[in-house]
């Protein structure tokens, strides 16, 4: 039952950041969330500080987005779950046309009043070592 219910709850983040609707968005993670995002600061920490980016995030994409986990694996015990997959996202340049990239993607989830909360999320893009570039043009 529980790898159905954390489905259900990545489906719901799913669509609130398809939406771009942060107050939404923000609504899946617990207040002292911790984040390592692709982009910015090595770490967020809390609900204000993931939610300013997550902000800045969709409005730097305005136009048409793009956002599809890949093959979700799940995993739970008791009232802990995580599940990680690749994310195909990306958004509109400022010549509408849609970029996009593949991501890593860990969220670690807490049952909290009968909701699967994110407790901490991690985001990550892969890079050649011996040039420091990101690889933003692997595919699956």
């Amino acid at each position: 039952m529980s790898q159905h219910e954390l489905q259900d709850a990545l489906n719901s983040w799913t669509e609130a950041c398809r939406s771009k609707d942060v107050a939404r968005i923000m609504s899946h993670y617990v207040e002292g969330v911790v984040a390592y995002d692709a982009v910015g600061p090595l770490r967020f920490q809390g609900r204000p500080a993931y939610q300013a980016h997550w902000q800045a995030c969709m409005e730097m994409c305005s136009g048409e987005g793009r956002f599809e986990p890949h093959e979700p694996t799940f995993s739970a015990d008791g009232d802990l779950g995580v599940t990680h997959y690749l994310l195909h996202c990306g958004g509109t340049n400022d010549k509408g046309e849609l970029e996009t990239c593949w991501m890593r993607v860990t969220q670690c989830l807490r049952r909290q009043g009968g909701r699967w909360l994110i407790f901490h999320e991690h985001f990550s893009a892969p890079c050649d070592m011996a040039s420091g570039k990101t690889l933003f043009d692997l595919q699956p």
